[in-house]
């Protein structure tokens, strides 16, 4: 499936839905003020409001369409569920377009004022449906006809494992699962499902597998005697962008966790890949960018001070510089204010205590005050980090935590932060124990991720600095 052409098509239908009912709902308003209008229509042409809208207008929609996430999970597309979504985001535009663009505009009356807001709301929704519809109802069909589908393996090798199969394949129209093959969770000579799937092996090589076969879903369907897994299995994909679905018992159907997406479709629990609704995701982006450029601004006289203070302090660079596991476990450069002497290191990497002689007594205050982590605005501001979220560890660390709390691989599912949960309650980690003490509340973090929530922590954050209590 070539996603990037997909996107294409929704992008130009959208922005060509923008540019026609602005251009009718212009039309309009011309002709509602003058009922001559048509007679001199050509006048159109040298109203400079006019062309700012063409161009400016379709553009402004087509942000908010990436802002919301439109343009994501291109081919999971449910067509009632985007007729939901195109009115309320219609909705939200339009009330936009005419607090900015029209609000100030000569308004006969306020019911011609109400009657364009309508129009326009109208025209709008109906030509963005429709280009959507058309699209989505094309994508559809060829998902139910197996044209086009999405890569699936499965966890499990028995019963469990063929009764999903068989429901799935004989499903009336198909939900555009293409399997790969199937993993096992205990080593046999024979599978059941063997005779049928491939074995690509034990489930171990989960993300490995992911990345090679090209694996959009995972079905989860392991025997009752294997339940014990489950929680490692999921461990294994939490930093991957699969979707993942596990089969229910009936206590998930009573109480309600089984979400279906089409009436077709055989039952499954499905576990989101999203921790916050798209727009949250924006605009967490939009504060971290925001809030980062002002903060390095605002503290041009604290970054001379603490880079003064840390240069007296001892020999050695202003700054330092380590790798960091982010995102995915993607590394990168994790830039602070040296606090600790130059050669603190030399005997391999160790955490910092309380009284720790390798740290400075310019390190201790800054470290207290955290002006050591102002320069994580700069990487906040490159995509690296964000304000909140998990600190991010060295794979040093992350090999020792792994091996004692291996739910720490959730932590991967988001960018670190300068700040989090676990930081405010337990500033910096002295050593393992304490790292794996601090990871159930980023974990509380990563499942209740809100701007709320962000929100909070960098309030009990700028409380904790003014105060001095930071560890």
């Amino acid at each position: 499936m070539n996603t990037r052409l997909q996107v294409a098509k929704y992008v130009i239908l959208d922005w060509l839905a923008a540019l026609l009912a602005w251009i009718l709902f212009y039309v309009f308003r011309k002709q509602s003020e003058d009922p001559y209008f048509h007679e001199y229509f050509e006048i159109i042409y040298d109203d400079p409001k006019f062309w700012y809208g063409i161009i400016l207008i379709p553009l402004g929609w087509l942000l908010l369409y990436a802002m919301v996430g439109t343009y994501r999970k291109i081919y999971r597309k449910a067509r009632l569920k985007e007729l939901g979504q195109t009115f309320i985001h219609t909705l939200i535009g339009v009330t936009v377009i005419f607090f900015v663009a029209i609000l100030d505009d000569v308004i006969i009356t306020y019911k011609s004022y109400y009657q364009s807001f309508i129009i326009l709301f109208t025209l709008h929704f109906l030509l963005t449906y429709t280009g959507r519809l058309a699209l989505t109802s094309v994508t559809v069909r060829k998902i139910h006809k197996k044209l086009i589908g999405f890569n699936t393996v499965i966890v499990g090798s028995n019963g469990n494992a063929m009764a999903i199969y068989n429901e799935i394949e004989n499903q009336e129209k198909s939900a555009g699962n293409i399997f790969v093959g199937f993993v096992s969770v205990h080593d046999k000579k024979e599978y059941k499902i063997g005779k049928i799937l491939t074995h690509l092996g034990h489930y171990e090589l989960l993300k490995q597998i992911v990345t090679e076969h090209q694996i959009e879903e995972v079905i989860i369907a392991i025997e009752r005697s294997e339940t014990d897994t489950i929680d490692k299995i999921i461990a294994k994909l939490e930093d991957t962008a699969v979707v993942i679905k596990i089969i229910p018992i009936m206590q998930d159907i009573l109480l309600g966790s089984v979400k279906l997406s089409g009436i077709w479709h055989a039952p499954l629990i499905q576990i989101s890949p999203d921790l916050m609704p798209a727009w949250q995701q924006s605009i967490k982006r939009i504060m971290d960018i925001g809030i980062s450029i002002v903060a390095m601004v605002l503290l041009i006289p604290l970054y001379v001070f603490t880079a003064i203070g840390v240069k007296l302090s001892s020999k050695g660079p202003i700054l330092y510089s380590q790798k960091r596991v982010g995102i995915r476990g993607k590394s990168f450069k994790m830039h602070k204010f040296r606090s600790m002497y130059s050669d603190a290191e030399k005997m391999g990497p160790q955490l910092s205590s309380d009284d720790d002689p390798r740290i400075t007594p310019f390190g201790k205050f800054i470290r207290k005050v955290r002006l050591d982590e102002i320069p994580q605005f700069y990487t906040v501001l490159k995509g690296d980090m964000s304000l909140v979220g998990p600190r991010p560890e060295r794979q040093f660390y992350i090999d020792q935590i792994v091996k004692r709390a291996p739910h720490y691989r959730l932590l991967l599912k988001v960018k670190p932060g300068i700040t989090s949960w676990g930081q405010v309650k337990f500033g910096y980690a002295s050593d393992v124990d304490e790292m794996i003490e601090r990871l159930k509340y980023d974990i509380l973090y990563i499942e209740n991720m809100s701007i709320a929530m962000d929100l909070k922590i960098l309030i009990y954050t700028v409380h904790i600095v003014l105060q001095g209590r930071g560890k």
